[in-house]
């Protein structure tokens, strides 16, 4: 080895004194046959210090070992490679198996050679992807410093614009479903990811919220009432936990400080947001690591984030609670037909979730099911068309007047069909469906086995089967036993097989839900 290589003597002009983190670090792999050369590169570079970090060296002395040492830290921020080890290529190859079959793009290759011409510069580079290429001879302490502080900032940048790239990947898988609860989530936390990564801070983010939050100008707010919402880094695992569980006292302290000023509070290193929208308030964001000073471009990015933050999360309460209504009228509607009918109680609550049971059994989709579930009480809103001496009669229905009910099928079709929330047109299919037998000898259409529709099938079973275990003004309720033979013996016939044999396996489970909800005015199912 050249003794050009033992370093010159010549001092670093190091950038701005930092205060340098003992347990975060910035890993230099350095791969090199010769113990001398790790020897001396761990002396030159050992008061190195870049944004807070020092090095954390490690060492291979053959190409294999770098290959195996790569796998366990694919974190590496640089790596100095020698060329010629066990074998004249044995450097260029390293670099082939990180970049093609690692395919981690991200670690800086340094390739440090003793035989320049062993490795021609300009086919190096460009076959192998390396960063830069230096002789040994030319590579004294001051020039190891440059190049090391080049491409650890190069690879700062790089981890920057992917974490950015992450978070916004994030943002746009969450966008498709925005308003359900789990996808908020996502959104919240590509969203605090983008941030986090566009101030070049660290992981560590929060974003808690509490109704309590709202207020009128000037109320103080108890931070004891806010709950984790969303993190990142150390509070990844936090949803759902007070605050007070989760931070220390200086923490609450900012916290208490943002909710009564309502605005940022800048710390030395971390910062906490009141988020605001038009319309109210409601949460804090917290992020740490901030890297020194902030400015003003990034305090206004900070502000358009807290405001434009909270507005999504309103949107989805609002979503909720549109959705909230929804259903709710859809039962008001559905127990307003069954009281018309002397049909009181809890008939369409019940025929929803014994639904919602069949609905997963039978392999259907969470989102389906639900769907399935919340449209299911609707399957009778026909019957508002149907005169009440016949809806009500105590009696065996005449063939005229049978007619004349078999047509609340269709008028509960005809009602709901034209409606453009999914769940209305789920109800409509139901209610023209849910008459249909396996067979074909329902009504109103005569639709054989698959051709009707899933939600009629389900809803046909759960419909018959709660009908027979409680009372009706023309028939006393049926025992378990019997309702169950019954269901059974009309397998291929009324019912679709597949879903009686399911019924079969799950009728503890669903006399669990007529039990919870009983009809108010009779007595127990036998």
């Amino acid at each position: 080895m050249s003794d050009d290589f033992l370093f010159a003597d010549e001092v670093p002009e190091q950038e701005q004194p930092e205060q340098a983190s003992s347990h975060v670090r910035w890993k230099v792999l350095v791969v090199d046959d010769e113990a001398e050369v790790h020897a001396v590169t761990k002396l030159a570079l050992s008061d190195f210090s870049f944004q807070g970090k020092n090095l954390e060296f490690i060492s291979a002395y053959s190409g294999a070992e770098a290959k195996a040492l790569m796998q366990q830290h694919p974190d590496t921020a640089i790596m100095l490679l020698d060329v010629v080890m066990e074998t004249d290529d044995a450097g260029l190859q390293v670099a082939r198996y990180i970049r093609e079959e690692l395919m981690n793009n991200h670690v800086r290759i340094i390739l440090r050679t003793g035989q320049p011409g062993q490795a021609p510069e300009r086919q190096v580079i460009v076959n192998y992807d390396i960063n830069d290429y230096k002789s040994k001879t030319e590579l004294t302490a001051q020039k190891l410093f440059t190049v090391v502080m080049s491409s650890l900032r190069s690879y700062r940048d790089i981890l920057a614009i992917d974490h950015s790239r992450q978070g916004l990947e994030k943002i746009i898988n969450a966008s498709a479903d925005l308003f359900s609860a789990h996808s908020m989530e996502q959104f919240i936390d590509g969203v605090l990811q983008q941030l986090t990564s566009i101030l070049g801070c660290n992981d560590d983010a929060l974003l808690v919220t509490s109704s309590l939050v709202a207020g009128s100008p000037g109320e103080d707010t108890d931070p004891e009432h806010l709950i984790v919402f969303a993190g990142m880094g150390e509070f990844e695992k936090k949803e759902g936990e007070p605050v007070t569980k989760v931070l220390e006292q200086p923490l609450l302290e900012a916290f208490h400080a943002a909710l009564k000023t309502r605005s940022i509070v800048y710390k030395e290193n971390y910062l906490v947001a009141y988020c605001t929208s038009k319309f109210t308030h409601g949460s804090l964001l917290y992020i740490s690591g901030l890297p020194g000073q902030i400015t003003d471009s990034q305090k206004k990015l900070i502000e358009l984030f807290s405001q434009n933050v909270q507005i999504a999360y309103e949107n989805v309460q609002l979503q909720h609670e549109i959705e909230d209504t929804q259903r709710e009228i859809v039962y008001r509607l559905s127990e307003a037909v069954e009281h018309r009918s002397i049909e009181t109680g809890n008939h369409v609550k019940r025929v929803a979730f014994i639904c919602y049971d069949l609905a997963k059994a039978y392999g259907l989709p969470e989102e389906e099911a639900e769907k399935l579930m919340f449209a299911s009480p609707l399957h009778d809103v026909g019957k508002v068309g149907i005169p009440d001496g016949i809806l009500n009669k105590p009696q065996r229905l005449d063939a005229r007047e049978w007619e004349v009910m078999k047509t609340h099928a269709t008028i509960g079709y005809d009602i709901l069909k034209n409606s453009k929330r999914a769940i209305i047109q789920a109800g409509a299919i139901i209610a023209r469906d849910h008459h249909e037998k396996w067979d074909g000898s329902g009504y109103p259409d005569g639709k054989k086995g698959e051709d009707i529709h899933i939600y009629g099938r389900i809803a046909a079973i759960a419909d018959v089967y709660d009908a027979l275990r409680h009372r009706r003004c023309y028939k006393s309720a049926w025992p378990l036993e019997k309702v169950v033979d019954l269901i059974e013996s009309e397998s291929g016939k009324q019912f679709d097989p597949k879903l009686v044999e399911l019924f079969k396996t799950r009728v503890d489970k669903l006399e669990a839900i007529l039990k919870k909800y009983p009809d108010s005015d009779e007595d127990d199912i036998r």
